[in-house]
């Protein structure tokens, strides 16, 4: 069985003075401070969830 395809994303923006339904995507993304990474599985949803707050998250590594 094929290995599954991740994506690691870094918080590079603050929560503070966004919207909550921003916040709350950040710790979908299991993300809260400043600088951190996760790898997390390449699903249309958590793409969605990136694509909702590109000015608080980048694409680290597409693998």
């Amino acid at each position: 069985m094929a290995a599954k395809k991740t994506i690691t994303v870094e918080q590079v923006g603050s929560p503070i003075r966004r919207p909550d339904v921003q916040r709350k995507v950040l710790i979908g993304l299991g993300l809260n401070k400043m600088h951190r990474r996760r790898t997390l599985e390449d699903t249309p949803s958590v793409r969605g969830m990136v694509e909702t707050i590109p000015h608080l998250v980048r694409i680290v590594d597409d693998a």
